[in-house]
């Protein structure tokens, strides 16, 4: 595991970490919207939701697509990526160990009966 795919998965983690910005991308998730549109739905003031999908932008979650007057917020796929490759990381990590725990309980069980 590279420490590049550890620091993208910790940026990544920290800014979905607020519940609003984590609001925000579950909102996102069924497509893209622009920012009056997720302030209105998660009950914020516009500028408030401006400064949540800022943090989102800088840290690669979403890209903003200036379409006449309108900003037009959509996820990038990228960090998801990497955070489901990271989780899938530990569950092989617990696959193993589950494994091992198998291996050592037989261990046991035949120590106990000889």
């Amino acid at each position: 595991m590279s420490g590049k795919h550890r620091g993208m998965n910790m940026t990544t983690l920290s800014a979905l970490a607020e519940p609003n910005r984590m609001n925000i991308v579950e909102l996102l998730r069924d497509g893209p919207l622009t920012v009056g549109e997720i302030a209105d739905r998660l009950g914020l003031r516009q500028p408030q939701a401006s400064k949540h999908l800022k943090v989102l932008y800088d840290n690669g979650i979403v890209e903003v697509q200036a379409e006449a007057n309108r900003r037009i917020y959509k996820l990038r796929p990228e960090p998801f990526q990497s955070l489901n490759s990271w989780v899938q990381s530990f569950q092989r990590v617990m696959e193993e160990r589950f494994d091992n725990l198998d291996d050592y309980l037989r261990e046991l069980q035949s120590k106990e009966k000889s």
